[in-house]
């Protein structure tokens, strides 16, 4: 009977239970609030930030907006400005299209006054000095402007061109410079061409005795050898097959090599000029005087000689072509238009 009283001591036991776990899920509770708290603040942040950044690109695009409303201002004017220069060149294009056509009227006579004068100075050219080269620019020359207008009315003109340009590339082609420049180094190979008396005598006995000659070792017996070769070399015999040369004095060969230079530059002056008779002749009497006054066994003197005359066998005269034909084409056709005009 005295122990009755024990169950009453449950009760309390589930209080704290109970407690704790209302401990517990507060602890929970409160730290889901704080937790929640913490993510509503940072979104909050967040919404702030992006809202400023909304308002600084609204901000941007007000400014980009007034500014392309000005540019397309700008625009506007500008483009008002060009329909005003546009209509002004226009009317300047009228203009130089009406200049235009009133020269094109004029640029034939033109071009033909210019050819003409062309062709006539290229034919002064053949009929002064031959210059075939010359005549045969001339002539492509006109023809090359005449085909790059391509009218029609110009193709007579054309064909006569191109039989005189056909006439003068047949013609035998002779080297005029070439020519020039091998009389100019003649010229300059006469000072070093030796004459006749400057030519030393070969001595092949005296040589072949010096080299046979036993040595001497005695002294006077040197000394007499010695002697004795000089004495030989003052008195020289030789055999003359041939008339000798005249002996000149230093002044004399000096005029002798001026006088063939002369006679050099005379014949090239010929060749310039096409005197074939001029031409041989200065040739003739330049190997002439090498053969009588000069060493002719030299070998300056034997190349020189060798090649006056190769050049004495080069023939320079020749008929001047004429391109009258190319001429009277473009005067015709210059008298039938004006003809024409009246």
């Amino acid at each position: 009977m005295e122990q009755a009283p024990a169950p009453a001591a449950a009760p309390p036991r589930r209080l704290r239970v109970f407690a704790v776990a209302l401990v517990v899920l507060a602890a929970i509770v409160a730290g889901l609030w704080f937790d929640t708290r913490g993510r509503i603040g940072a979104t909050q942040e967040e919404l702030a930030r992006r809202l400023r950044d909304i308002e600084a690109e609204s901000r941007e695009a007000r400014t980009l907006g007034r500014q392309t409303q000005e540019a397309q201002r700008e625009v506007l004017a500008k483009l008002g400005a060009l329909e005003t220069k546009v209509a002004e060149s226009q009317n300047q294009q009228v203009a130089l299209e009406a200049l235009y056509q009133e020269l094109a009227r004029n640029r034939d006579e033109w071009q033909l006054a210019e050819i003409e004068q062309v062709l006539a100075i290229a034919q002064q050219q053949l009929q002064l000095s031959g210059n075939v080269r010359a005549a045969l620019l001339a002539l492509q020359l006109a023809e090359s402007r005449l085909s790059r207008v391509d009218r029609p009315q110009f193709l007579p003109v054309r064909r006569a061109l191109t039989r005189d340009i056909d006439r003068l590339k047949s013609l035998p082609v002779l080297d005029v410079p070439g020519l020039s420049l091998a009389i100019d180094r003649l010229i300059a190979s006469v000072d070093a061409m030796p004459l006749a008396f400057d030519e030393r005598v070969e001595r092949p006995a005296a040589a072949k005795a010096a080299k046979t000659a036993p040595a001497e070792d005695n002294f006077f017996a040197r000394l007499g050898s010695e002697v004795w070769k000089e004495l030989r070399q003052l008195v020289v015999v030789r055999k003359v097959e041939a008339p000798e040369p005249p002996l000149l004095p230093p002044q004399q060969a000096w005029f002798l090599r001026e006088n063939l230079k002369l006679r050099l530059l005379n014949a090239r002056l010929a060749l310039l000029t096409r005197d074939e008779a001029g031409y041989r002749e200065d040739l003739r009497v330049a190997q002439a005087w090498i053969q009588r006054y000069f060493d002719a066994r030299a070998k300056g003197s034997q190349a020189a000689l060798a090649q006056m005359k190769q050049l004495s066998s080069a023939s320079i005269s020749f008929e001047p072509p004429s391109i009258v034909d190319s001429l009277e084409a473009v005067r015709g056709f210059k008298s039938r238009r004006e003809r024409g005009k009246t």
